[in-house]
């Protein structure tokens, strides 16, 4: 008598798996994966995706300000807030660690964005490395007002006096050289002598490691500078 074969629920081929009813998935479908196990990983690896995420905003803030898309004060306001958060995730130490440096970072998750990188390495907006004509603020004669000569002029001299103080880290001289070109760009826009030093000091302490210290040498090479900034900015004030 001639019996049929079983008919099977799959096609069959020569690789065919046949599946084994008394298994079962471990894994459900449907279930979360999740990147981390344990808090600190969690906080982790949110501050370097609020990194990335930085990183690629910065990239679009810097075309929209040459496409001027945005205003300079948009610009100004926005760049400077992307800085800040950037730098504060940095300065966690396990963050900082992980992170490694910019270049390894972009690599890693296969990132351009050179408008970004450039920001990041001076660390300050373009609006306040060059300043425009509409930074500079009149005074009710026409002329700059007094209050903002003498704010520029008490930042160049709280900051010499860091110096003097031996106050060399760049947690320390960072934020007040920051001030000193600030309110300078208040001033006058105009390109005067060692103006350039100011911006060249501001990227090598933007570039240092937030605890690190300036060597005895770079101290006195930075206030031989800042001493001569200070006479150009003077100067154009005659």
């Amino acid at each position: 008598m001639f019996v049929s074969p079983r008919q099977q629920s799959y096609a069959p081929t020569p690789y065919s798996y046949t599946p084994n009813p008394s298994l079962s998935a471990t894994i459900s479908l449907d279930e979360e994966v999740k990147l981390s196990t344990t808090t600190a990983e969690r906080d982790l690896y949110d501050s370097l995706a609020e990194i990335y995420s930085i990183i690629v905003t910065l990239d679009g803030l810097e075309k929209a300000y040459i496409k001027d898309s945005i205003t300079e004060s948009e610009y100004t306001e926005t760049c400077s807030r992307l800085l800040k958060q950037y730098k504060s995730n940095l300065s966690d130490e396990s963050v900082s660690r992980e992170f490694v440096d910019l270049e390894t970072f972009k690599r890693e998750w296969d990132m351009e964005c050179p408008r970004a990188t450039e920001r990041l390495r001076v660390g300050l907006p373009a609006t306040v490395e060059q300043p425009s004509k509409t930074q500079a603020t009149n005074g009710s004669g026409g002329g700059v007002a007094g209050s903002l000569i003498l704010a520029a002029t008490e930042n160049f001299i709280t900051f010499l006096d860091a110096l003097k103080l031996n106050m060399l880290s760049k947690d320390s001289l960072h934020p007040l050289l920051s001030e000193v070109i600030q309110s300078v760009n208040k001033v006058t826009d105009h390109d005067f002598d060692n103006r350039g030093k100011i911006i060249q000091w501001l990227i090598t302490l933007n570039q240092m490691r937030a605890t690190e210290d300036l060597t005895e040498d770079q101290a006195r090479e930075l206030a031989f500078d800042m001493e001569q900034a200070y006479h150009g900015f003077k100067a154009t004030l005659n």
